[in-house]
């Protein structure tokens, strides 16, 4: 087997000698049993989860290689239940589920529990409330074996939106039997949004301690600074403020900079004026010399907070004066909609009909800029509101990836754009706020 016989079969990560790696594929497979590659698999997914990202390209080289060989292994290589095992946890960390469909038809001997691939085929296809009751009932029989912990976040994501309790009971599990592993990792991240949608606080900031803690250099941290970011947000009258301190203590500086603009500019829009101006101040203290872009998203957000609750037209000056070509499109589209509520607010009641038609149409247009903005040729503050939006780094595959496509989506974190919530950067009872909030609603997540 030569280089790749040995990478497998010792774990060690030499993305830097892929080419060689690839080169091997050529050589025979038929004597490396599949649980040895997955122990490697293993290995280089916890490597990224713990901030290796470099190890990201062995990872999808591992996933085909071991794809290869369980679709054209010998049926006898299914005596073996360590290979039964591999098969199962490959199929659930990411792997190629029409691989577990083979296997399942060439299986005349009986080697896979069909019990638990049927309910694998279900959710990995999509369907998983209908695996709820069989992955529930299967569960307490596999959770001490090698597909246990994989079993538990497959299990998890089926019943999130039904049972939360029952949910992180089984993330727990997983992150018992399998810590410092990118399982844990998934764990973590999810438990924060479960407990946090859930009204747990306490529960999903012990959660977001623990994963600040241990897995801020994972490539799905970005993920977990959003949940934090709306966690704060949602629930700051019941968080203590020395608790986001302490969890934000882990990051390194421009990462606390970019989750404390991220911060205010959710706590501006969403009304939460005091955490908003609290996030912009501390965002300034971390901006450096020459960098620019950050005091002004500061200011900006430190503005918008001041629209309600202080001088509307002192407000509204600070935020005339603020550069659009330091502001990324939909902030500038956010500094537009928010000059239009404080003329609205300041302009003298009597308007004629046409005029009030007039000003719709005119709020509308910042926003639907924002819309049809393209996202080729991004200015530096473009760069830098796309640096605090999660998603911009892609999707979650690698540990049971296939979650039901609508609770992905309602998994996924805000968008950094202009919320539905806008109305609240003013008082109750003025009367223009109905129609702004409508005109703001096709910026939303």
């Amino acid at each position: 087997m030569g280089f790749l016989r040995r990478f497998l079969l010792t774990g060690t990560v030499l993305c830097a000698a892929l080419p060689a790696v690839a080169s091997a594929r050529a050589e025979d497979l038929d004597d490396l049993a599949p649980y040895k590659m997955i122990r490697s698999l293993q290995y280089v997914q916890d490597t990224v989860a713990l901030g290796d990202h470099s190890a990201m390209e062995m990872q999808r080289f591992l996933l085909s290689t071991i794809d290869e060989r369980l679709r054209t292994g010998e049926s006898a290589l299914f005596d073996d239940p360590r290979n039964v095992d591999a098969a199962l946890v490959y199929a659930m960390s990411g792997g190629n589920p029409e691989t577990l469909e083979v296997l399942i038809k060439k299986d005349v001997d009986g080697h896979f529990d069909s019990r638990l691939t049927d309910a694998l085929r279900s959710y990995l296809s999509g369907r998983g409330t209908q695996s709820v009751k069989s992955l529930a009932e299967i569960f307490p029989e596999y959770k001490r074996s090698r597909v246990g912990p994989y079993l538990a976040l497959v299990s998890a994501n089926s019943v999130m939106r039904k049972d939360p309790a029952l949910a992180l009971t089984y993330f727990d599990w997983a992150r018992l039997v399998a810590p410092g592993t990118i399982v844990e990792e998934a764990a973590l991240r999810r438990s924060i949004y479960i407990a946090s949608e859930a009204g747990w606080i306490d529960k999903s900031m012990a959660y977001a301690n623990r994963y600040a803690r241990r897995y801020l250099r994972s490539p799905y941290a970005s993920q977990f600074a959003d949940l934090f970011v709306k966690l704060a947000v949602d629930h700051f009258e019941a968080i203590k403020e020395d608790d986001i301190l302490e969890i934000l203590s882990f990051m390194d500086v421009p990462r606390q900079r970019e989750v404390y603009l991220r911060m205010a500019r959710l706590a501006a829009i969403s009304g939460k004026n005091k955490l908003a101006s609290l996030a912009a101040e501390r965002a300034q203290v971390l901006s450096g010399d020459g960098e620019s872009v950050p005091k002004v998203l500061a200011d900006l957000y430190s503005g918008l907070a001041s629209v309600p609750s202080g001088d509307v037209a002192e407000a509204m000056e600070s935020i005339i004066a603020i550069p659009d070509d330091k502001l990324s499109t939909k902030d500038r589209a956010l500094k537009a909609a928010a000059r239009a509520v404080a003329e609205e607010v300041l302009r003298e009641p009597a308007v004629s009909v046409a005029a009030e038609t007039q000003t719709e149409t005119d709020l509308a247009k910042p926003v639907q800029q924002a819309e049809d903005a393209s996202s080729d040729g991004l200015s530096e503050a473009e760069l830098a509101d796309r640096a605090m939006d999660p998603r911009a780094g892609g999707e979650e595959t690698p540990v049971a990836a296939a979650v039901e496509p609508e609770q992905e989506k309602k998994e996924q974190p805000e968008s950094a754009g202009i919320d539905p919530a806008f109305d609240t950067f003013v008082s109750g009872g003025r009367s223009k706020l109905d129609e702004i909030d409508a005109l703001l609603k096709g910026e939303g997540s």
